[in-house]
């Protein structure tokens, strides 16, 4: 079921946009707890973190945006392009313009890294089309710009230069 009326409807998306990035900010601040030595306050950050997905998760269903894996890949896939096509080389454009060159730099990231993305996601849907899985082996990501590779992570980030032993393995 999803809501009907417009003004519930904005509120419920400001909630989940809300509880969406409490949720990414309080995985960052774990990450950091971690570094700075404090498991402990890390894991309350994590656990908190799941309840704030708990959170988004039932706004977005109310919201409807889940749907079957041909549909949201799709969904997925035109995020992705849009945020290549036109979001991320506007903030890359913006940020040289305004001499901010770390934002520059992240957005060149981010744009590179969505490109492959996008990819991925259009050739998954191919096989959620046909109701079969991909054959996917590792995939590596760059935790320094998000580029992902599947198989073997390079010697170095062809996008930032992060040496492969950054790269984090998701495996089969």
């Amino acid at each position: 079921m999803t809501i009907k009326k417009q003004m519930t409807k904005t509120f419920v998306e400001n909630a989940f946009t809300g509880e969406s990035k409490a949720h990414m900010r309080y995985m960052l601040f774990a990450e950091r707890a971690e570094e700075d030595g404090l498991p402990n306050i890390a894991r309350l950050f994590r656990a908190i973190a799941y309840a704030e997905l708990v959170h988004a998760r039932n706004h977005f269903r109310s919201l409807g945006g889940l749907n079957d894996t041909p549909q949201n890949l799709q969904h997925a896939a035109d995020g992705e392009t849009f945020e290549v096509e036109e979001m991320y080389a506007v903030y890359q454009h913006a940020a040289k313009f305004q001499e901010e060159p770390q934002a520059e730099t992240f957005a060149h990231y981010a744009l590179e890294a969505e490109k492959i993305h996008a990819e991925f996601y259009n050739q998954a849907n191919h096989y959620a089309q046909q109701g079969t899985d991909m054959n996917l082996k590792t995939l590596y990501v760059c935790p320094v710009c998000g580029y992902t590779v599947e198989g073997t992570a390079p010697d170095n980030c062809p996008v930032c230069g992060a040496p492969r032993k950054r790269f984090t393995a998701f495996e089969p």
